[in-house]
């Protein structure tokens, strides 16, 4: 591969000047994910941005979990005090069973420890040792990182549920705005800020004060995450309207209309490298080129290091578990040769290993 990347439809797709590594929920193949920990690991392994998915508290805090269902990430269910908090709840659409972010104080969740999510794949060696964290807590960790490290370490929170947390009361855009505005790092470091809705980040544009050369705050970014095709975002389908699903936020005209309010697009990467029968790569479709004609960024997401997670003809051996680092890196720089600017990863060592060794070789 070299650095013009794959021709898509015989147009040359060239790579970014500088993929950036985005460390999914820290280091998450390491640590279990959204802790301080896994973000520390991260940075010290080369992630140029570390990633909090954010909940709400009952009292307006904001959180790194990956739901607002903890239960799969911490040892709530173990904790009899909350044994009555559990409950069922419709979010987004879908019937929930468990315990709920926002059915607790900040106080009360400082006293729970997270697990590791995929203990089947990862190990629980590292369960109970760690916290939930703020927000706040992440920053001043990025801003500490970066001081150590002498080079800046971006943040790229995801708002979770954004209309299910509104209708609580629980709006987190303003919040967000308001928190990144009251840190010093916040103020002049990268960040970027995800959703998989469309109205939240239309309202962030608006508050930023419109795209590019108009923004008055250029160092915050957005990025329009996109699901399963033929799913739509759940503002849209709250709303009854039955456009856009994602597959049209993916053609060239959908992508033009997001890059009205977003400077990237965050889809699945088999939407940019599909896989044949067997498992193989095929030829990248046309989504980074028709994205970068519209000006928009691509910033693909998940790229994991078990063999679970890898397509089949990259395997090394047979165990579903085994961290598959040679099978990692073809992963990723299938993607890289088709183009994308930016990806997450939940081993930010292996990305940064595929992007600079890649360099290196040019």
């Amino acid at each position: 591969m070299n650095r013009h990347g794959h021709h898509v439809d015989g147009a040359p797709v060239p790579l970014a000047a500088r993929v950036r590594v985005i460390a999914h929920r820290g280091a998450s193949a390491l640590l279990p994910e959204h802790t301080l920990a896994a973000y520390r690991r991260a940075i010290a392994d080369g992630a140029d941005f570390i990633e909090p998915d954010l909940v709400m508290t009952r009292d307006g805090a904001m959180v790194a979990r990956h739901e607002n269902e903890i239960s799969s990430t911490t040892d709530v269910a173990d904790r009899p005090e909350f044994a009555a908090r559990r409950t069922r709840k419709i979010v987004d659409g879908q019937a929930v069973s468990g315990w709920f972010s926002e059915d607790f104080t900040l106080a009360e969740l400082k006293t729970l420890r997270a697990r590791e999510r995929l203990p089947q794949l990862r190990g629980t060696r590292h369960d109970g040792q760690f916290e939930i964290p703020t927000l706040a807590e992440i920053i001043a960790l990025a801003a500490a990182g970066s001081a150590a490290c002498g080079r800046a370490v971006g943040i790229i929170p995801e708002i979770k549920h954004g209309s299910y947390f509104a209708a609580l009361g629980l709006a987190m855009e303003d919040r967000l705005l308001a928190e990144l505005a009251a840190h010093a790092y916040t103020r002049s470091a990268p960040v970027e800020i995800q959703s998989f809705e469309i109205g939240n980040l239309r309202h962030l544009r608006d508050r930023l004060g419109g795209l590019r050369s108009a923004n008055r705050h250029p160092h915050v970014r957005l990025l329009q995450l996109l699901g399963d095709p033929a799913e739509r975002p759940w503002d849209v389908a709250a709303a009854g309207d039955d456009e856009p699903t994602y597959a049209r936020m993916m053609t060239p005209a959908g992508l033009r209309e997001i890059a009205r309010y977003a400077d990237a697009i965050g889809p699945d990467i088999r939407a940019i490298v599909p896989l044949d029968a067997q498992e193989r790569f095929g030829p990248p479709t046309a989504l980074v080129r028709d994205a970068h004609a519209a000006g928009l960024e691509v910033h693909p997401y998940t790229f994991r290091p078990e063999n679970h997670f890898l397509p089949k003809s990259l395997w090394q051996g047979g165990d579903p578990a085994t961290c598959n680092e040679a099978g990692a890196i073809a992963d990723i720089r299938a993607g890289l040769a088709a183009g994308i600017d930016a990806f997450f990863t939940d081993a930010p060592a292996i990305g940064r290993k595929a992007v600079d060794g890649l360099v290196a070789r040019d």
